[in-house]
């Protein structure tokens, strides 16, 4: 199933649907604009966003924080998310095309919830805002608030491990345990938000910006393929990926879905394991680390 979409192919899709107004199935846009620093993006994107796109709430609708012990990013229940797709628009059938302006980082978070929701097809746009930006094409701005949809989440099509299921990933041989998180947390030098700085013993350090290129769009699959091998993932051993909160986590498990590798998501990520005194965490550039 596709992953991507370029900024041009949806250019043309959302054009073609234009001039076709009743044509089913459909291409709804999800604009998921959040970071640490600001994780509201309203304003961003009633500012400027592609057009006919529906604003995505990170933290209301890709989130749970109503759940306690799950780390900061909880994953939303089933219900809360049927009705969040719905106020998005989203009908059965329909194409779900996921944007935000950092290099698909935010946008992951929807990309993966939809397709554990068994929404059908789900794509990323490459290289995010930036690339329509650079393609020339037009923004819109204000709110876009479409007709209610019908989609249902049904979740369970996209692996997830727990707390305990990463402690053995990262404990045992035979699985890799991803760290999407940049080189400097993973290391501890830098802990910005957590309690704790460090990684999980046995996690291997993958920063999710090593798998762009400089455009901010994915690496080819070739290229992809070779950055996770020298990781020691060959997509014949268990693979999961964490992160701070379960967000840039998923762009990682889109990545190595570009390379044709399925991979789990511990959706608790650092942020969860950090609070959990019994847990230990390391420190250093190797797996094993240092005892923090």
């Amino acid at each position: 199933m596709a992953i991507l979409i370029g900024a041009d192919e949806l250019a043309e899709r959302l054009e073609a649907e234009r001039d076709a107004r009743a044509s089913r199935p459909r291409t709804v846009v999800l604009d998921v604009r959040w970071t640490l620093a600001r994780p509201d993006g309203r304003d961003a994107y009633r500012a400027g966003h592609v057009p006919t796109a529906v604003y995505v709430d990170l933290d209301t609708e890709l989130a749970d924080h109503a759940a306690t012990g799950e780390g900061r990013h909880p994953l939303p229940a089933e219900a809360d998310f049927t009705a969040a797709m719905r106020r998005w628009g989203l009908r059965t059938g329909d194409t779900a095309v996921v944007v935000d302006d950092a290099s698909g980082t935010s946008a992951a978070r929807g990309w993966w919830l939809l397709r554990h929701a068994g929404f059908g097809d789900v794509r990323l746009l490459d290289g995010g805002l930036a690339a329509w930006r650079a393609a020339g094409l037009p923004l819109e701005t204000g709110e876009v608030v479409p007709e209610p949809g019908d989609a249902e989440a049904r979740f369970g099509a996209m692996p997830v491990i727990d707390l305990d299921e990463a402690d053995a990933l990262g404990s045992v041989a035979g699985g890799v345990l991803l760290d999407a998180r940049a080189g400097e947390r993973y290391r501890g030098e830098v802990e910005p938000i957590d309690p704790r700085a460090g990684h999980i013993p046995g996690a291997v350090s993958a920063p999710t910006a090593e798998h762009l290129d400089d455009d901010g769009r994915f690496l080819p699959a070739p290229g992809l393929r070779a950055r996770f091998a020298a990781l020691g993932v060959d997509g014949a051993e268990p693979v999961a990926a964490y992160c701070g909160s379960g967000v840039t986590a998923a762009h990682l498990v889109a990545a190595l879905a570009i390379a044709g590798i399925d991979a789990a998501l511990y959706p608790g990520s650092f942020s969860q394991w950090a609070n959990r005194p019994e847990r230990p965490v390391v420190t250093g550039a190797a797996p094993g680390g240092t005892r923090a």
